[in-house]
């Protein structure tokens, strides 16, 4: 799911991750949206506010606006700084220390963000802007652009254009990779949807601590990465005993 990168990627692994990441960036647009009335997956907002605050003289409120789409690009400056470190060491890993990151953010928020959403709303935001810029990074470094999970925008324009080509491409080979993109783009919006589903449901009686939910299913799937990455390991050493 993590592992594989670039050409050696197929669409199973893209779906496993896409549902996974897509599926906990909606737990975060939501319950940072209900938390603090801030949209914390995406920053097109946040630009067209922070032009608009400008324009009011409001220069305070426009750099509050500019530190949103800062903390976004942070995130993902860092996500990509971080994994071409890694790959230089051990590439079979590189996606580990980011999720961490983003596990320990989102967690972070959860204990804190009730105090912080009287003292400090910004700093919710800001931190989970810089969470999901780390995550999308992560998931478009290792897809290489094929994946993206933290707003939908793109993803149904990408969904449209591939749709309307159905009518058009009728080679075997152009309808199945038209299919496979197709399937793609469904499961992420699908999962993203959910995942708000699930958080604006858990919101209501837990507040932040539903973002606990997306840590879970973060770590779950680091387990399962790791699971699977040494099973194959194990599996090319037995191999490895019986050519001996």
């Amino acid at each position: 799911m993590f592992k594989h990168l670039g050409k050696t990627r197929t669409l199973k692994h893209n779906l496993r991750i896409a549902s996974l990441l897509s599926f906990v960036a909606g737990i975060v647009n939501v319950a940072g949206f209900l938390a603090v009335q801030r949209l914390t997956t995406n920053v097109t907002g946040h630009f067209a506010f922070f032009v608009d605050e400008v324009f009011k003289l409001h220069f305070w409120e426009g750099f509050i606006y500019f530190l949103f789409i800062f903390f976004f690009f942070l995130g993902s400056f860092v996500s990509n700084f971080l994994v071409e470190l890694i790959s230089r060491k051990n590439a079979d890993y590189i996606y580990v220390i980011p999720t961490i990151i983003e596990s320990l953010i989102l967690f972070s928020v959860a204990i804190f963000g009730e105090f912080l959403i009287r003292d400090n709303p910004n700093l919710i935001a800001f931190s989970l802007l810089f969470a999901m810029g780390l995550q999308n990074s992560l998931v478009t470094s290792i897809s290489k652009a094929t994946v993206r999970t933290t707003h939908l925008t793109g993803l149904f324009t990408d969904l449209g254009i591939e749709l309307s080509q159905l009518f058009f491409y009728k080679q075997s080979e152009q309808k199945n990779r038209l299919n496979s993109s197709i399937k793609l783009r469904l499961t992420i919006i699908s999962f993203f949807f959910l995942g708000g589903i699930i958080g604006g449901i858990f919101y209501a009686p837990l507040g932040l601590h539903v973002l606990i939910i997306a840590v879970t299913t973060l770590l779950i799937g680091i387990a399962y990465n790791d699971w699977k990455l040494k099973l194959i390991l194990l599996q090319r050493k037995i191999k490895t005993l019986h050519k001996k």
